[in-house]
């Protein structure tokens, strides 16, 4: 899957892609005709750059609701020519989970959509998903058939029909078609799902990878081969190395960490930081100028699950580093540094944002050590970072960091919060949004009564207008 391109924070298409409360705001008062437009683009071209973490399915659907918009764009998008050409999850995994919550509102066009698309599309499974958790038994049984039939009924087909049944997010469907008295539903099914626990306990009783029995050199091996089939296997590799080493294979290890081949280093510099070697900070330092960039990433994330009052004062000295190093030392004032470290912490912020954009991996850390360490000077570039980022889970961070050193966020972002596809980022506004704004109150009665809000957000709503609450 491509990278999404997403529109400029200032337009309601960019406002929706990055899940920003302001984006329903903006839509609701928008003309329907633009707003469904912009709606429909973000639901058939998923904005978010890891689809696996980042909520949006539950946002566009509140949207559908408000703007009473159709699924004839949802349904073409589905059932498509493409749908056969580009099988990707992410293609049209978000559609479906939108749906999904239609579903769940009472949306019954949806739910035929998705019983049909389970039926007949090539994403069933995830289709299917989602029927389990809003469809009724008479409607789940209805698609017993259809789903067997994609598994032809030979030694391949019943081998791929046996890899369904055990890797199925949601067992319900197939629990109630095992109990199908058809002989070619149930007994299919029972069968298919005695050979997915074969298989697993096949899998179980032949293990891959080092032994007790191993050496250590057998260790630093084995996380060299892994490397050079392109898996990345020192983290794994060291607790293995913690489990064979003695203190007898010290000096094998500082060898290996200095001189060995890029999985060996990897391995040997993350077994000697867990274990607090004494000199496994020169070794961090020494491989961070390696030209191998797996060796620098492995000696900075190495350097970085350390807990030492020692590794936090050698990250004080790192900090002014232009290098990896150096922005590996700022995440970890960020996490572990005091009150003195502030005005590293926030250098390393604003030089983040300068020179890699608002999107920064290294940001998350760096916004949570402004909130963590109360950084009031941090706040106008954490306004920066929350209206421009594309990744809703940074914003949610941005936007907790702002509630710890922005006096203006409970009368400005926290507002607009409340509307955030992020549950994360509602629960802050819930306990934070002032309450003299008629829409805050208004908003916070809806989460309160509505049946798809997590229970967290729910909580801390309550905390706000339950009967031992202050007056709203």
């Amino acid at each position: 899957m491509f990278d999404p391109v997403i529109a400029p924070s200032g337009t309601l298409l960019g406002l929706l892609q990055r899940g920003r409360g302001d984006g329903t705001l903006h839509a609701l008062t928008a003309p329907r005709s633009e707003a469904l437009a912009a709606l429909d683009h973000c639901v058939l071209n998923d904005p978010r750059h890891d689809w696996q973490v980042e909520n949006r399915s539950l946002y566009y659907a509140r949207l559908y609701l408000d703007l009473h918009g159709g699924l004839g764009e949802i349904e073409g998008h589905l059932f498509g020519a493409e749908d056969v050409l580009d099988t990707d999850d992410s293609r049209t995994g978000l559609a479906l989970a939108v749906l999904g919550h239609l579903a769940s509102y009472g949306r019954q066009d949806a739910l035929e959509l998705l019983r049909r698309y389970a039926a007949f599309g090539s994403n069933w499974a995830w289709a299917l998903d989602e029927l389990a958790l809003r469809d009724d038994d008479a409607g789940l049984r209805a698609l017993a058939a259809p789903v067997l039939a994609r598994f032809a009924p030979d030694a391949e087909g019943e081998a791929d029909l046996a890899a369904a049944v055990r890797d199925a997010y949601e067992p319900r469907p197939w629990s109630l078609w095992e109990a199908d008295p058809r002989p070619d539903i149930g007994a299919r099914v029972r069968a298919a799902r005695e050979q997915g626990s074969f298989d697993r306990w096949q899998r179980q009783m032949r293990p891959a990878g080092p032994r007790p029995e191993w050496s250590v050199q057998a260790v630093l091996d084995w996380a060299q081969e892994g490397l050079e089939r392109g898996a990345v296997l020192y983290v794994p590799a060291a607790r293995c190395l913690a489990a064979v080493a003695g203190p007898e294979d010290r000096p094998e290890i500082l060898t290996a960490a200095r001189h060995g081949s890029d999985g060996a280093r990897g391995t040997a510099l993350r077994y000697l930081a867990d274990a607090h070697d004494p000199d496994v900070l020169d070794l961090i330092e020494y491989a961070a100028e390696d030209p191998s960039h797996v060796v620098v990433e492995a000696a900075t994330a190495a350097f970085e699950r350390m807990r030492s009052v020692a590794a936090v004062e050698r990250a004080r000295c790192w900090a002014y580093r232009p290098d990896a190093l150096g922005a590996a030392a700022g995440r970890m004032l960020a996490c572990r540094g005091g009150a003195q470290d502030s005005k590293l912490v926030l250098a390393a912020l604003r030089e983040a944002v300068r020179g890699e954009g608002p999107d920064a991996p290294t940001l998350w850390t760096l916004v949570d050590g402004a909130g963590r360490l109360g950084i009031a000077c941090a706040a106008p570039v954490l306004r920066h970072v929350y209206r421009e980022t594309a990744s809703s889970h940074l914003r949610g961070r941005a936007a907790r960091a702002l509630a710890a050193t922005d006096p203006s966020f409970a009368a400005g972002f926290a507002v607009e919060c409340l509307w955030d596809c992020e549950e994360s980022t509602r629960e802050v506004a819930a306990r934070h949004a002032e309450t003299g704004d008629a829409r805050v109150v208004n908003r916070l009665r809806r989460l309160a009564s509505d049946p798809a809000e997590e229970d967290d957000v729910q909580d801390a709503v309550r905390s706000r207008i339950g009967p031992d609450a202050p007056a709203v």
